[in-house]
């Protein structure tokens, strides 16, 4: 299918044919008939990819702050290589379109495959011809209204909450500020509720649009001829409300709309504005300053937007969903009318053309902005990158990669590619718009959106999965069913009966596996083991782990399986190796906190192995996140060894001393790892035993269990 681009390191836009995204259980695909461009979110978008490093560090230092961060916790080099994945991913551009419903995912209930909807939400409705977009972001079309009307949801769901957050009574008189989409639409909502309207833009072809579709008044004047116009336009009283739909980092708007207001008026910032506000001016006439957050509440929220947890309507009246459904129906009665603001039409083969507009190329005005996709062809799962794909040679292993994201990209694959004698086959991805990038990055052949595409590939010896962490386990028992070696980032799986299935799976075919438990493979963890071999081991691993938000999917328990599940089993497996012992036994404490049904972020754990070797984690969320990360410490036969943080290694104890350091990065073994998974298929031998990969899953398993009941818990 065809979507729209952007590479965020050059800023250049392209159309490209990609793979159709994969349907998921909470929402549907979509076959775009009509998308909308968004003059300011999508510019700003485009402005920031176009500007070099030095200014896209400026527009973004919270950015910075976090790559100054990592690099100090993983080094320059795995620091660097993630942020050039990142800058290089090409952009999905669009955040708002309407079309068909081309199939239906197994929670949603109430729509149906041929059913006319409207999509938001920036990288769910994007300009492609087919679009996957999860159920809260999707409202029925009515019969009435078309698609090129029905594409201006998003906009319209924005300028409603604007509405909303002014509290407005029937009567009051509203000035607007900025006349593009937003505000238009707004000063039409606003004239639909009852109150007069006056809008104002620097742009006089702007200003007479806004007349023309209903405004009261209007002005292209600032200072104190549009003060004078609009105490003529209020009966000296002054505006009731201001809303400030306007774009620019200057705070000239904020001010304005001071100086135009009366007496405790609300101003609503909308748009995105500079907010160094006028202190006395708005403290002499107590003005109400408010902010309006994007399509309105459930904006923001994983659970609302990504699980489809509705708002009670009695606590919640105008969700993000409610306020396009709407804004559908102002447009269905004929209260708001968006044809007049459409001044360019482009198919989606020339989506290209319509941003040189954007970014000043064309001088040539211009409001709303609409991408047809009449000539919009089928097309299957995968897509073809090498033109004349090669045999592969003696010896080469043939590699399909499923989950492409930043972990991916960034570590597993630069590793994989340096080893000689791999080939990559295919890219996987569900959303189909990474897997081109990545496929072109390592001359795959061909990259899909559906992952059996990759599995059903007779020519694929090995698969890599990285992707979510609720998905590993099917993957993978999918992959030893069909035969392939597999490479699982960790966990392996997030209960029982997932585990079961991969032991079913593994038991029943002649494939290898392994966990990216990397860092038992680095050449500071495998030193370590060497000098205390054979010793019965007192093992203190401490984690410095940091806050990870609760609505972040590691923390849902559903999605990523918390914390421990999905970070912990990393210390058990190297606790494992270093002792060359299983888990016996786990007891667990935690400071808890009440209100989360997620894992505690703050445990203490202890660990007894079949040797009778002891560890103790200490995994912790409420520190200083700028403190070195994790520090382990094993004491026995007369030795004390001690990794810090992956770039130090200290032994000592009978007399002698080993002393190593890591300068560039943290040495976690990544590379390493991925040499011993190739290595492993070429002779059969896993690097790690799956007993031992079994075992550090159920341990994980045992820690919840400890952490609720309070015993010790045995490992299966």
């Amino acid at each position: 299918m065809k979507a729209v681009l952007q590479n965020f390191k050059t800023g250049e836009l392209a159309i490209e044919d990609v793979p159709p995204p994969s349907l998921k259980p909470g929402g549907v695909l979509v076959a775009n008939v009509a998308s909308l461009v968004s003059a300011g979110t999508e510019k700003a978008i485009i402005e920031l990819a176009k500007m070099n490093p030095l200014q896209k560090a400026r527009a973004r230092p919270d950015l910075v702050k976090k790559v100054l961060n990592k690099a100090g916790q993983e080094g320059l080099l795995a620091t660097a290589r993630i942020v050039m994945n990142l800058v290089s991913t090409p952009l999905p551009l669009g955040y708002s379109c309407a079309g068909v419903v081309t199939a239906v995912g197994s929670r949603v209930a109430d729509l149906s495959t041929g059913q006319r909807v409207a999509c938001a939400g920036l990288g769910y409705a994007n300009h492609a011809e087919l679009v996957y977009v999860p159920r809260n972001l999707v409202v029925p079309v009515p019969e009435a209204v078309g698609f090129e009307d029905a594409s201006f949801v998003t906009v319209g769901a924005i300028a409603m909450h604007g509405v909303r957050q002014a509290a407005l009574t029937l009567g009051e008189s509203v000035v607007v500020i900025g006349m593009g989409l937003v505000g238009q639409i707004a000063a039409q909502i606003v004239h639909a509720s009852g109150c007069r309207v006056f809008c104002v833009d620097p742009d006089p072809g702007k200003v007479e649009l806004s007349l023309r579709l209903g405004a009261d008044a209007a002005s292209s004047n600032a200072g104190s001829a549009l003060h004078a116009e609009v105490m003529s336009f209020t009966a000296s009283r002054g505006a009731d409300a201001v809303l400030i739909a306007a774009s620019t980092k200057s705070s000239e708007p904020i001010e304005t709309a001071a100086e135009v207001a009366r007496d405790r008026a609300r101003v609503v910032a909308i748009g995105d504005v500079g907010h160094s506000v006028p202190r006395r001016a708005y403290y002499e006439k107590e003005i109400d300053l408010r902010q309006s957050r994007s399509y309105g509440p459930g904006r923001y929220d994983p659970d609302y937007e990504e699980k489809g947890q509705d708002y009670p309507i009695g606590y919640v009246r105008w969700t993000e969903n409610r306020n396009m459904e709407a804004f559908l129906a102002l447009v269905e009665r004929g209260s708001i009318q968006l044809r007049p603001l459409i001044t360019h039409r482009y198919s989606i083969e020339r989506a290209d053309e319509a941003y040189t507009l954007l970014s000043g190329e064309r001088k040539e005005p211009y409001v709303g902005i609409v991408i047809d996709y009449e000539n919009a062809a089928e097309h299957g799962s995968s897509v073809p990158v090498a033109s004349s794909p090669k045999p592969l040679g003696a010896g080469e292993i043939s590699i399909g990669v499923i989950g492409a994201g930043q972990f991916a990209q960034g570590i597993l694959l630069p590793a994989l590619k340096a080893i000689a004698g791999v080939r990559f086959k295919s890219i996987a991805t569900e959303s189909g718009l990474t897997s081109l990038n990545v496929a072109r990055k390592y001359r795959a052949e061909s990259c899909t959106s559906d992952y059996h595409d990759v599995l059903n590939d007779a020519s694929i010896d090995a698969v890599v999965v990285a992707t979510r962490h609720d998905s590993h386990a099917a993957i993978v028992a999918a992959a030893l069913r069909a035969g392939k070696h597999c490479f699982v980032e960790k966990p392996l799986a997030m209960n029982e009966s997932e585990l079961e299935d991969v032991i079913d799976a593994h038991r029943t075919g002649n494939a290898g596996l392994l966990v990216g438990f990397n860092r038992r493979f680095s050449p500071l963890s495998v030193q370590l083991r060497e000098r205390l071999s054979g010793q019965r081991l007192v093992m203190q691993y401490r984690i410095n782990a940091g806050p990870v938000p609760r609505s972040h999917w590691h923390q849902d328990l559903e999605y990523g399986g918390g914390r421990i599940i999905g970070e912990v089993c990393h210390f058990i497996d190297v606790m494992q190796y270093c002792c060359a012992s299983e888990p016996l036994s786990v007891q667990a404490l935690a400071v808890t906190d009440s209100n989360s049904p997620s894992d505690p972020d703050n445990v203490v754990i202890q660990v007894a192995f079949a040797d009778g070797s002891v560890g103790t984690i200490t995994y912790v969320s409420n520190g200083d996140p700028d403190f070195p990360k994790e520090r382990l410490e094993a004491f026995g036969g007369g030795f004390v060894a001690v990794i810090d943080n992956w770039r130090s290694l200290d032994v000592q104890g009978n007399g002698t001393r080993l002393r190593r350091r890591c300068w560039l990065q943290a040495e976690k073994g990544h590379s390493q790892e991925m040499s011993a998974f190739i290595e492993g298929i070429r002779s059969g031998e896993p690097p790690i035993p799956f007993s031992s990969l079994v075992s550090t899953t159920r341990t994980t398993f045992a820690i919840q269990q400890a952490l609720r009941s309070g015993a010790c818990v045995s490992i299966a």
